[in-house]
């Protein structure tokens, strides 16, 4: 069976929050292997160097080797846990591979042909992307790094479904069990908002002009108020009895 990443592991025997963050701490981390008709057993791996290898493509979609010891285990890739903001892996799982037995495996899709396609060398077209993988299933032997999608003949407004992709021999493609969904397309740019017109600027300025004009309006009628002669104040009564 052609294996294409090696990792060196350790068994673990604590397990739990506790030492998961000590191993951590310590520049490892935390994994489980689990299936193959056997009991599941929790590894650690070197973190600096699984951070090398999940940059690879490929580590997501191919057969990985897991050494432990003198032993080796096929395995894929099922699960990453990733902390949140820091560039770290929490926890790992993997899935032991049987060469007799079929995998489900998701496989990325390979874009060709998009800059010579008549939808956008000469439409002026846009390339979508709908999936950039599928999930299949098959023996090991015929597991297929990646599948290829040509779209140099795609004009405008068409696309291409998951039944037109070509699949090896003895590969099942599952995601087309559940619809012929499309893949990729090429479409129309969308067309830019126009501009607010100068016309309407008018409109707001006469909404606008009163308010403005009520203010200078109400200030003349305070001052005429105030220029006004005071009215001079009535003599006060004289008193009847003197």
């Amino acid at each position: 069976m052609k294996t294409s990443f090696e990792l060196d592991a350790e068994f673990r025997e604590t397990q739990g929050k506790g030492a998961s963050r000590r191993l951590r701490r310590s520049g490892k981390v935390p994994a489980i292997l689990y299936g193959g008709h056997a009991d599941a057993r929790a590894l650690s791996l070197n973190h600096q160097k699984l951070l090398l290898m999940l940059d690879n493509e490929r580590f997501y979609s191919t057969i990985l080797s897991l050494k432990v010891g003198a032993d080796a285990q096929a395995a894929v890739l099922k699960d990453v846990q990733r902390h949140p903001f820091k560039n770290m892996i929490l926890h790992i799982d993997f899935q032991r591979v049987d060469e007799n037995e079929k995998i489900r495996i998701s496989i990325p899709l390979h874009f060709k042909g998009e800059a010579v396609s008549p939808g956008v060398k000469s439409q002026g077209g846009i390339v979508s992307h709908m999936r950039t993988e599928v999930e299949v299933s098959c023996l090991p032997k015929d597991l297929p790094e990646f599948i290829e999608v040509d779209i140099s003949g795609l004009s405008l407004n068409e696309s291409i479904h998951l039944s037109q992709l070509s699949i090896p021999a003895g590969v099942q493609l599952l995601d087309l069990v559940k619809e012929d969904a499309a893949v990729v397309a090429i479409h129309s740019p969308r067309a830019e908002e126009p501009e607010p017109t100068a016309e309407a600027a008018p409109t707001e300025a006469a909404v606008v002009a009163p308010a403005a004009g009520a203010a200078p309006a109400a200030a003349g009628a305070e001052a005429a108020k105030k220029a006004e002669p005071a009215k001079k104040a009535e003599p006060a009564k004289k008193d009847a009895k003197k």
